[in-house]
């Protein structure tokens, strides 16, 4: 049995935009129930989510028979971490936080097996290779291995250029909530200074040839993002939409809780 075949990655490859949803719930249940709905991708969230290894799987599991595909962001580029989760069965790896190029050519080697790079060899009792039915997988795995960084504070910005030129990135991800606070804007990704750098930085990432990515919760910014040319965008999560939902429901009776708002994206 071969390596399945990422579709997510060669979308991004072949320049087809990808629309994705954020899961924080941590349930399997709402993961299944995700990847019925037609996205492209959902964003399994180790950084902001209640996960740990064992949920993460569970919802690997439950989006198994799904189209959409599954892109696991760790809470952080950690070796060790990056390392069991391919080992788990993920193959699209959302990796926050990445500051240089230094940092991003680190993370293609914890994603590649050597002498091209880190990741430990064991995949054969683990369910990345189905246990061991994937014949050649330590051999081709790296084929279908797609990384996307993320770049979410002044200093990624400014080595942005040399973060997008990493041999072995697949995309770059622009995190507007945490750069907004980088540059003095907590919550407003609005701030017309916020959006002239992320277009900025759609741009650049582009002309390297590689996917640019974004979250928000506001449908005019993402669609003005898909036209600048971002191939893989997010555009809410599983708590926001049933907790909007649910609100709405309760208010047409006289109830509920109006939300306070929050941040408008990661």
């Amino acid at each position: 049995m071969p390596v399945p075949k990422n579709l997510f990655k060669a979308a991004l490859r072949d320049g087809r935009p990808q629309i994705g949803l954020w899961l924080n719930t941590g349930e399997p249940l709402i993961a299944e129930l995700a990847g019925t709905a037609g996205f492209d991708w959902l964003v399994i969230d180790g950084e902001h989510g209640p996960n740990d290894l064992r949920s993460i799987i569970e919802q690997l599991r439950a989006l198994s028979a799904s189209p959409a595909e599954a892109v696991v962001r760790p809470p952080m580029g950690e070796p060790w971490m990056i390392k069991q989760l391919l080992d788990a069965g993920a193959r699209t790896l959302l990796v926050p936080m990445v500051d240089s190029a230094e940092q991003a050519r680190a993370l293609v080697k914890a994603v590649r097996y050597p002498p091209h790079g880190i990741r430990g060899v064991g995949a054969a009792v683990a369910r990345a290779s189905a246990f061991n039915t994937v014949s050649d997988y330590a051999e081709t795995a790296a084929d279908e291995i797609c990384l996307l960084v993320q770049a979410e504070t002044r200093a990624a910005i400014a080595d942005l250029e040399n973060i997008a030129a990493v041999e072995g990135i697949d995309g770059v991800f622009i995190g507007p909530a945490d750069l907004s606070a980088d540059m003095g804007y907590l919550g407003r990704i609005e701030a017309p200074e916020v959006q002239e750098v992320i277009e900025k930085a759609l741009a650049t990432i582009t002309a390297a040839g590689k996917a640019a990515g974004i979250l928000t919760f506001n449908e005019a910014l993402n669609l003005r993002y898909i036209d600048l040319g971002a191939r893989f965008v997010a555009v809410g999560s599983d708590v926001a939409e049933f907790a909007g939902t649910l609100r709405r429901l309760a208010g047409r009776y006289g109830r509920g809780t109006p939300g306070t708002g929050g941040a408008s994206g990661y």
